[in-house]
């Protein structure tokens, strides 16, 4: 049995990520194949994308031990349903049954935010920890929250959605959950450069920000790298925010790591620092001590070995 490869499966917007990984969460192999936006060839192309592999590897199916998946929205993971995602055109979709139904193969499925999380528990900078918040800070701010090595799912399936804590209870921007104020509307990339381009707007302070037409999150932590001051109050804004909002969910599961992800996480030293600074000041002195605040290590694997890691703990019970 231990012989066998794991199929870990992101199942991202733009492309579906895919490797087989071996019992020691070692990529043996990985490649994408393009996401079909209606949502209606999902299953079967990534049934042909397993079989195609195979075969190219003279293999068969025998090899594979099961597939663990990770998919946008909330999850009914007894059931294996995606209760909603609207960009694919699901609703209470049965995924676990189409994909085991189109591959032969045994699955599991989660949120893709929370197989990114168990990735960087396992394999990445997790480290091992068996408590642990995982945040990613990319065009939103998805989140995975992990509690004596299990992922936290909730009643519903909306167990760490870190994104929509809100942050500014009154006159906050509208985040597309359909609420205003969510640290999705701070924190993300999105969010950044909103505050930046208000910030150019509302005030006459010099700033070499005002060079770029076509502004993005990196200008700004760049910016503040040269020393620009309004640069400098955007992030610093920023920070207090996230800092605030992971303080507070610290004081309720007191974790060991927290780990950030996503393009925004790619700030590295800036980000972290000035995130911690703030995460000691608002979290209880005890929490505070024991967590470290990390960037996440895997970037676009800790999906899919999130997904293997499913598999081995899900379906192979190892």
């Amino acid at each position: 049995m231990n012989e066998q490869w794991l199929v870990g499966i992101d199942l991202g917007g733009t492309t579906i990520k895919m490797a087989f990984i071996n019992y020691y969460g070692e990529i043996v192999e990985k490649w994408e194949i393009p996401t079909d936006k209606t949502g209606k060839t999902i299953t079967t192309d990534i049934a042909k994308a397993i079989d195609t592999k195979l075969e190219q590897m003279g293999l068969t199916k025998a090899k594979l031990g099961g597939i663990g998946m990770g998919a946008p929205g909330p999850v009914n993971l007894e059931k294996g349903l995606i209760y909603e995602t609207p960009n694919l055109g699901w609703e209470n979709f049965p995924l676990r049954d189409h994909i085991e139904l189109e591959t032969g193969l045994p699955a599991v499925i989660d949120n893709d935010a929370n197989i990114a999380a168990l990735g960087e528990m396992w394999k990445g900078a997790g480290d091992g920890a068996k408590d642990l918040i995982c945040v990613t800070l990319g065009t939103g701010v998805g989140g995975g929250l992990i509690s004596n090595g299990e992922v936290i799912h909730g009643i519903n399936g909306a167990g760490g959605e870190i994104g929509h804590i809100t942050v500014v209870p009154d006159g906050g921007a509208l985040c597309g959950c359909g609420k205003t104020g969510c640290i999705e509307t701070i924190a993300s990339a999105t969010g950044i450069v909103r505050i930046a381009k208000e910030k150019l707007q509302s005030s006459d302070e010099e700033s070499i920000l005002r060079k770029n037409s076509d502004l993005s999150s990196k200008d700004v932590f760049d910016a503040v790298e040269q020393g620009d001051a309004l640069a400098e109050e955007v992030i610093d804004y920023v920070t207090f925010q996230l800092g605030l909002v992971l303080a507070n969910i610290s004081n309720g599961l007191n974790p060991e790591k927290i780990v950030i992800g996503g393009g925004v996480s790619k700030a590295g030293d800036l980000l972290i620092s000035k995130v911690d600074h703030y995460f000691k000041r608002f979290a209880f002195p005890r929490v505070a001590q024991a967590a470290s605040i990390s960037v996440a290590t895997l970037g676009n694997d800790a999906g899919v070995i999130g997904g293997a890691w499913l598999v081995k703990t899900k379906l192979l019970n190892n």
